[in-house]
């Protein structure tokens, strides 16, 4: 976390106004999800002291700070386990769900996960918690409480302002063991939770990868992932991508919100996804930042850092590959969080174990780079408003490639038209859809070029392949 804090410069001028952190209590798995103890912090992320003092610099720079939590499983090396197993007497015995008499059979984990290796070679049980038992709801309602207000209340400074709840179900695991758990474990903690602190925030990651609405409701969150509208915007298919954004706010209650993204550390890097094209990328880009919506950015993505996951390693490095240590430079030097080093392929066979890929040493002076295109459409958001909490329609044109939309909010408005083809284009984007204004005329602020109405009225926009062109809509001059 120290680490952290010292790149908060780094994020700041990058526009990031959230930090979002892995799981920081201990597991004995590199990504920290399914704990050992949930009540200490991991010593290879730094100390509880560590955690308050970063909570504090965020906040001194007006930035907030969330953590992830998956608090519906343990390994076999939490007391709850090892004290329970085979002990029905045990002061634990009904934390964890068990089946068959004298707590001989532990209920798996996710995906019907019993044992699960890790990338050194050890190997640890997974079990489901029972989170029917009041206790289990009581600690871990008072486990969150904590880091919101590690102090006690009042004194918020040093605490989270929101937390991520990992692999979020009503009915876990779709097993039929713990179901509405909307009702009976997660809206009972997020009330206490919001009783304390009002301002602090839940998001949600819908285990089903859906529109989240259910969670929304029901399960009483404040934000979840727009997974049906990543997937579009990979398909780089018009009409996917029209279909996704209405469906996903048609899905989205007054009130609530969606995290937009393109990748995350469950999925192949978009960078990957896309064959490396940075034409692609920078479209991706445009769609994550000022589609309608919380922008989310994983680490590395703003620089086109490449990986796909690998399934034939049979352990938790299979994921490596799209964790891999952020390239601050060119090569391998102190301040690059290789912890994988040396330790198998999941190193050998890496971009930065090999000097490919790309690195912010060698994006940040390159006008051309991903790194340096976000960082302009980011400035961009925080000098027009209705990019930040205004609202959104789809602006129809006559080209099959070309998606267009406009951002609004009272008299500002912001239009975008993104090639999504490899061919340049020149389209013709219907004027009344994109302002009520017949006055108007679009202007680009990254390039300080005009678009006028064509003769029919409408404004007709010309693409490069893969092109993004962002418009503010201004009066035409002359025009009172």
């Amino acid at each position: 976390m120290k680490g952290v804090e010292e790149k908060l410069g780094y994020f700041h001028d990058l526009g990031i106004t959230t930090v979002l952190l892995t799981p920081l209590y201990e597991s004995p798995f590199y990504h920290s999800y399914f704990a050992r103890d949930f009540e200490k912090i991991d010593p290879a992320y730094g100390t509880e002291k560590d955690l308050r003092h970063l909570a504090q610099a965020l906040h001194q720079r007006g930035m907030k700070i969330f953590v992830d939590e998956e608090i519906q499983y343990v390994t076999s090396d939490h007391i709850w386990y090892r004290d329970s197993l085979n002990r029905p007497n045990s002061k634990f015995s009904h934390y964890l769900l068990y089946n068959g008499p004298a707590n001989t059979q532990p209920e798996p984990g996710p995906w019907g996960i019993a044992d699960l290796p890790t990338y050194e070679g050890r190997t640890y049980r997974i079990a489901t918690l029972n989170l029917y038992d009041p206790a289990v709801l009581e600690y871990q309602t008072k486990h969150l409480q904590y880091w919101m207000n590690p102090t006690g209340p009042g004194h918020r400074d040093d605490g989270v302002d929101g937390f991520r709840i990992d692999h979020m179900q009503d009915d876990l695991d779709a097993k039929g063991k713990l179901t509405d758990l909307f009702g009976r474990f997660w809206t009972p903690m997020f009330r206490q939770l919001k009783a304390e602190n009002p301002r602090v925030r839940i998001v949600a990651e819908q285990a089903d990868w859906g529109y989240g609405d259910d969670w929304l409701t029901r399960g009483h969150v404040d934000m979840v992932f727009a997974f049906p509208l990543r997937s579009a915007i990979v398909s780089f298919d018009k009409k996917r991508i029209t279909e996704a954004i209405t469906d996903t706010w048609r899905k989205t209650p007054a009130g609530r919100q969606q995290l937009i993204f393109i990748e995350n550390h469950d999925m192949n890097r978009f960078a990957s996804e896309v064959g490396g094209d940075v034409r692609k990328e920078k479209v991706g880009a445009a769609l994550n930042v000022l589609l309608k919506g919380i922008p989310l950015i994983y680490y590395g993505q703003e620089l086109g850092m490449e990986g796909k996951q690998f399934q034939a390693w049979k352990s938790d490095a299979n994921d490596i590959p799209v964790r891999e240590a952020f390239p601050w430079t060119a090569t391998v030097t102190r301040g690059v969080a290789v912890w994988y080093k040396d330790t198998g392929p999941w190193w050998t066979q890496s971009a930065l174990a090999n000097g490919r890929g790309p690195s912010l040493e060698s994006e940040t002076n390159s006008p051309d780079s991903v790194y340096s295109y976000y960082k302009r459409l980011l400035a961009l958001r925080k000098t027009h408003p209705e990019l930040v909490t205004g609202d959104q329609s789809v602006v129809k044109n006559d080209s099959d490639s070309v998606f267009s939309f406009v951002r609004f909010e009272g008299d500002r408005r912001t239009v975008v038209a993104i090639n999504l083809s490899e061919k340049p284009v020149t389209a013709q984007l219907a004027a009344s859809e994109a302002t009520p204004d017949s006055r108007a005329v679009l202007h680009n602020p990254m390039t300080d070029k005009a678009v006028t109405r064509s003769a029919d009225g409408d404004f007709a926009v010309t693409l490069a392949d893969y092109g993004v062109g962002i418009y503010e809509v201004s009066e035409a001059k002359g025009a009172r």
